[in-house]
């Protein structure tokens, strides 16, 4: 009797390292595939470069939209061209100064 039980438990342990062997072979393969994949396909640079990096989707938003209401400010309620230009040239000068004050985040 043991020494079927034991024969059995062989084979069961034969049959598992076959399986073990057998996903470990697909698991390495998988990723070698994920890693040829992975050099072949260009890198995109992940998350946000540049000056306005540290400004949020809603805060881009309101900065565009209000400065659009300001451009639009200055040039329906100002007659004079030489002081729209003037305003405008002003208000893209002191723009980064107004957004760093109002929307500084190191207070």
């Amino acid at each position: 009797m043991s020494k079927e039980r034991a024969r059995r438990r062989a084979a069961r342990e034969a049959e598992a390292a076959r399986e073990r062997v057998a996903r470990q072979r697909t698991v390495a393969r998988r990723q070698r595939r994920r890693a040829l994949v992975r050099r072949l396909t260009p890198q995109w640079r992940r998350g946000r470069t540049g000056r306005l990096a540290r400004r949020t989707r809603g805060e881009r938003a309101a900065i565009v939209g209000l400065t659009l209401v300001a451009l639009f400010g200055i040039w329906a309620f100002v007659d004079d061209l030489a002081l729209r230009l003037v305003l405008v040239v002003l208000l893209l000068l002191v723009l980064p100064a107004i957004v760093v004050i109002a929307l500084d985040r190191r207070i």
